[in-house]
């Protein structure tokens, strides 16, 4: 929890986010991620001063342990004064220990983002998905609990101003716009009508430019002028040498198929999993994984 210290922004962990996406489809599946098409809704979540501290945070965490289908799992919420924002103690289970932040007593309406990366641990706690090193798996949590529509009260706890600043999480607030960016173009969600905070709001349509240019790469029929004149030399280069062509500034790769052909593999633009298909022309590929449908210009 950065809490009046600087704030980190760019995207130095997208390499990391994306690999949970991927993860995440893989073991949930497709039709599983699905069921997660409604993002948890602000009233759910509202916390005023005026109400009980230990009643309206056991409300709110029964609210999103029913929002990530954990109906035999029981959150106890507590406070004490400590570095990081939250922690929770992941037991055999179903009662699950939380504690908040002291910060908490007095920043209310923040509860819900702290509980929304709380109990996307239990989640994953639950799934055996987990990544290695404690740094990655903080930020498979954030990562899940954004695409799986809880997240966005992270980005909204994102507050800066001349005088102090509050942050959330382990993602930077536009590697957080960037996932709720990517949640909004699967399931044709808007959550930047929820944000009470100008910060968040500007940090998501970064994240919505990046998440849009995943969209536009080669070899997708999207592409624009410049990568698709990129691609067309690259190709050229593979054709000519028969080996594979592959640049670090680039998301694609060459690869030799039978028969003295050429096979492109590239990242889905929804799950990012690698797909390979035949260099000849315009090709309609589905991803196997989220089952999206490309079209392509190989």
């Amino acid at each position: 929890m950065a809490n009046g210290g600087p704030v980190e922004h760019g995207y130095p962990h997208l390499e990391t986010v994306r690999a949970a996406v991927t993860a995440l489809y893989r073991r949930l599946s497709y039709d599983t991620v699905r069921t997660f098409s409604v993002s948890v809704a602000p009233a759910d979540v509202a916390f005023c001063d005026t109400d009980d501290l230990h009643l309206g945070a056991q409300r709110v965490a029964r609210e999103l342990v029913r929002h990530y289908r954990l109906p035999d799992a029981r959150l106890i919420v507590g406070f004490r004064e400590m570095t990081h924002a939250a922690n929770v103690e992941l037991a055999a289970g179903p009662e699950y220990f939380v504690e908040l932040n002291d910060r908490f007593r007095t920043h209310r309406r923040d509860i819900g983002a702290a509980l929304a990366h709380e109990v996307a641990h239990v989640y994953l706690h639950r799934l055996d998905l987990s990544f290695p090193g404690t740094r990655e798996n903080e930020i498979l949590t954030d990562t899940t609990a954004t695409y799986l529509g809880a997240g966005w009260l992270l980005l909204d706890a994102f507050r800066q101003d001349g005088a102090s600043s509050q942050k959330l999480g382990y993602l930077t607030p536009e590697e957080f716009g960037y996932v709720l960016a990517k949640r909004s173009l699967v399931f044709g969600e808007d959550p930047s009508v929820w944000f009470t905070s100008a910060q968040a709001y500007a940090a998501y349509t970064k994240g919505v430019a990046l998440a849009r240019r995943d969209e536009q790469q080669p070899p997708l029929v999207s592409a624009g002028w410049a990568g698709r004149r990129r691609y067309a030399r690259d190709r050229r280069h593979a054709e000519g040498h028969r080996v594979s062509a592959g640049q670090p500034d680039v998301p694609y790769s060459f690869s030799p198929a039978d028969r003295g052909s050429l096979r492109v593999a590239f990242p889905c633009p929804t799950c990012h999993q690698r797909i390979r298909v035949p260099v000849r022309g315009r090709v309609r590929a589905r991803c196997g994984l989220c089952r999206t449908v490309l079209e392509c210009d190989t």
